[in-house]
């Protein structure tokens, strides 16, 4: 497993004290982060329904299709399984445990907004689950995952190696004439031979117009001189993620986009020193918004200024819904709490889209960055301007020396 076994039994009581708060006797878990934060239990056929059903007291136990129970005796430490076969009945399998397990007349607790327990689905449940009673329990899971371990921290470092590593080869990959592809295909290499394993969303490369395009990453496009290329990076090790944006530009930088880059450096920096244990979320945002939007850029902050990130599957690195740094929300800081800071500009001389970004964590007094590549945009002028610069020197010197 990813981790020691007493680093789950932390998990689990700490779950089963939510639990008890909450006055449930059991939980049924469906959410595929929630699932491995608890058991370390992972697999990608988890659009095929899957549960960990915990009781507060006795054996937790994974009701999934036959296929996929090879993967709870080999990952995890759940020795209890009730398996379905594909012709089978999912759903009637989970209520019969539930019976089996002691638990007809009980109060259970289960995730109502998970993507995986669709609504059709917790009809089927409640149509048969007559003598106990149903609650919804969103978010008992993730009142623990918002806050990181100290080994959890240290597993997010070796994803943001194999980020670190691919964004690296995409910069260097960026020059005019090659594709995005060969942009994406050089940042997935780097990635996976730093240890990285396959992430939550592959790389997003996007080059010139095509930045404007939310979430689009590569299709094939040609780079052209004098063009920029936005770059989001998010490496994965044991599903957990630390990401990166980084821009490069295939020419001298214009005074607009050299504004954009002072003012998200700035507002890394600013944001960054003010991060500790006891700040809102608010007014992290407050600090990255207004640093942003003061630019003359002539481009925006159109997203939250950061979000959770940790344990993921596709289709998203994201930990957002559990907590984002956002205007209006008084949730504070705690130490172990891990951000993507996304100080990008959207629309920057009306057509770009620009980012540099940070995965940090909240320390006991401030907060610590994942990364150590630098932060600003990267300049790569043609070669035809590299000469004509030379020359320039060169003549320069020479009317110096006269």
């Amino acid at each position: 497993m990813t981790f020691p076994a007493e680093e789950y039994r932390r998990r689990l009581n700490d779950l089963r004290g939510r639990m008890e708060e909450r006055l449930l006797d059991a939980v049924i878990i469906t959410d595929p982060e929630n699932i491995m934060y608890l058991t370390d239990y992972q697999t990608t056929g988890y659009s095929f329904f899957q549960a960990l059903v915990v009781p507060l007291e006795g054996e937790c136990y994974m009701v999934t299709r036959q296929m996929e129970e090879s993967n709870v005796y080999a990952r995890t430490w759940v020795t209890k399984t009730r398996p379905y076969a594909d012709n089978g009945d999912a759903i009637q399998s989970l209520v019969e445990s539930l019976k089996s397990a002691g638990l007809a007349y009980a109060t259970v607790g289960y995730e109502r907004n998970s993507y995986f327990f669709p609504a059709y689905q917790q009809d089927r449940v409640r149509s048969a689950f007559t003598d106990g009673k149903l609650l919804d329990c969103f978010g008992i899971v993730e009142e623990g995952r918002i806050q990181k371990s100290p080994a959890e921290i240290a597993i997010m470092k070796k994803a943001a190696i194999a980020a670190e590593a691919g964004m690296r080869a995409g910069i260097e990959a960026c020059v005019p004439g090659v594709t995005e592809n060969e942009i994406g295909a050089a940042i997935s290499e780097a990635m996976f031979r730093a240890g990285g394993e396959p992430p939550a969303v592959m790389p997003y490369v996007t080059s010139g117009p095509r930045s404007m395009i939310g979430h689009a990453t590569w299709e094939g496009r040609v780079v052209q001189p004098g063009e920029h290329v936005f770059m989001e990076v998010g490496g994965c090790y044991r599903r957990y993620h630390a990401a990166l944006m980084r821009t490069v530009v295939l020419g001298e930088l214009t005074p607009s986009v050299k504004s954009a880059e002072w003012h998200m450096l700035e507002a890394l920096k600013e944001v960054e020193k003010a991060i500790r244990p006891g700040l809102t979320v608010s007014d992290a945002d407050n600090i990255v918004r207004d640093i942003i939007c003061h630019g003359d850029h002539g481009g925006t902050l159109i997203t939250r200024s950061g979000y959770s990130i940790g344990i993921a599957f596709p289709p998203s690195w994201d930990e957002g819904y559990i907590l984002s740094l956002m205007q209006g929300d008084s949730t504070t800081l705690k130490e172990g709490m891990t951000f993507h800071l996304i100080p990008w500009i959207w629309g920057v001389d009306g057509n770009k889209t620009m980012g540099i970004s940070d995965t940090i964590h909240v320390t006991a007094d401030g907060c610590e960055s994942f990364f150590t590549l630098a932060r600003e945009i990267v300049s790569k002028p043609s070669a035809a301007a590299e000469e004509e610069t030379k020359l320039t020197l060169a003549s320069n010197r020479d009317v110096a020396a006269e």
